[in-house]
């Protein structure tokens, strides 16, 4: 429970949070290891290995999560397309502007062939000319699912006979499945955002509207050496939209606060949800606050190696019908699955939604954020991340056993 600044406790409570060995324990910098030449090279040698059994000649790839997944290199999407050509063996390829290739080099962790195109060229001719050099170019060739249409449409015009198709499962068989390194990167990040809450907390007070707090817990996140990926404030009744509403909200007495921030940390990212009251929690508010805990608890306890994702979101979902929530999706209740997959991007596949059949593995990583959410009221989230080891599913963050604590 916050207390307000009219209420005894304030001070001592701030104090307790300043002096927390979690927020002590982190430097300003964050000490991370970036992924090394090593597991970006083993990266490329398993989507070859998987291309190769999917039957696949090459894959291409767009500027984005994916194109630093596989070669380090960092670049925004734009009209003038960078991507990469993996071939089922060999060298990679990179096709980009020539006035972009300085840069895109700059964090090219690989070993590859880089070719450029001009600003009256046709980029996706280079990709297709890069293709039959290395004898490929009649596929099939795999797709990552993000790349944008007009540069399948492009390889296609460009290569009229080959058999182009999705290459999703070649890129999330490989991106699903996190490093000891990526998960090192991704606690990193979780432990920061958990001390930028513990600060915030502290200094939350009556009349701040969502912005004012939302810049205290980008300030702590930067304090810490974390880059805030996103600060969701919801206040009194917007927290019952579960990406809010657009409406001012300010600070009083009884309101329920729902935060949802995260930061990256060489570009892996946190996703932390915490629900709490602003002064006195009423009744309803305790009540279903605790039906979110022990919703998030069993989707915890369900994921085991093996076990289809779309049964935790069942799980918890048969829970929340059998107190009168639902049915399904319907409001008040959960509108949204129970957690997705987190890596790179804040939201990667799979989703633990209802009918995913992927079944959970070691080093998959998800979100775990069962809310309810009661329209033109308030509404509760609680999400803590977690990764899947031989043993069982294993925290990111600690989640908290009580409204009044919301932070431990």
């Amino acid at each position: 429970m916050i207390q307000t600044p009219t209420r005894r406790g304030v001070l001592a409570g701030a104090a307790v949070l300043a002096a927390s060995p979690a927020i002590a324990a982190l430097p300003e910098t964050t000490g991370s290891a970036p992924i090394g030449r090593a597991e970006y090279e083993a990266r490329i040698a398993k989507a070859q290995r998987l291309m190769r059994q999917a039957g696949f000649s090459a894959l291409l790839i767009e500027s984005g999560s994916s194109l630093t997944y596989f070669t380090g290199v960092r670049w925004g999407r734009s009209e003038r397309l960078t991507g990469a050509v993996i071939p089922a063996a060999g060298r990679i390829g990179i096709v980009t502007p020539h006035f972009e290739e300085p840069s895109v080099r700059e964090s090219l962790a690989v070993e590859a062939e880089v070719r450029v195109w001009q600003e009256d060229q046709d980029a996706l001719t280079v990709v297709a000319g890069l293709l039959r050099d290395r004898k490929v170019a009649s596929g099939p060739i795999g797709i990552e699912e993000t790349v944008r249409y007009f540069a399948v449409d492009g390889l296609a015009k460009a290569l009229p006979l080959a058999v182009i198709r999705s290459g999703a499962g070649v890129v999330r068989g490989c991106r699903m499945i996190k490093s000891p390194a990526e998960i090192a990167l991704m606690q990193r990040a979780s432990d920061i955002t958990i001390a930028a809450y513990r600060d915030t907390y502290g200094k939350i007070a009556k009349g701040m509207t969502r912005d004012d707090i939302a810049k205290l817990m980008d300030a702590a996140t930067r304090a810490r050496g974390g880059e805030p990926e996103f600060s969701l404030v919801l206040l009194g009744e917007a927290s019952a939209y579960p990406h809010g509403s657009h409406q001012r909200q300010v600070l009083a007495d009884g309101m329920t606060v729902l935060m949802d921030c995260g930061c990256t940390v060489q570009g892996y990212q946190s996703d932390i949800s915490r629900t709490f009251v602003f002064g006195e929690a009423l009744r309803e508010q305790r009540m279903v606050w605790d039906q979110v805990r022990r919703g998030q608890t069993m989707a915890f306890a369900a994921a085991r190696v093996g076990t289809p994702a779309g049964q935790i979101d069942d799980t918890v979902r048969r829970y929340y019908e059998s107190l009168g929530y639902g049915p399904g999706y319907a409001l008040p209740g959960l509108p949204h699955r129970t957690g997705h997959g987190i890596g790179l991007d804040g939201h990667e596949p799979v989703n633990l939604v209802h009918g995913e059949t992927t079944p959970l593995a070691p080093g998959m990583c998800f979100s775990d954020e069962p809310g309810l959410y009661l329209p033109g009221k308030f509404g509760v989230r609680l999400e803590d991340c977690f990764h899947m080891t031989e043993q069982g599913a294993r925290w990111f963050s600690t989640p908290p056993t009580s409204i009044d604590r919301p932070f431990g």
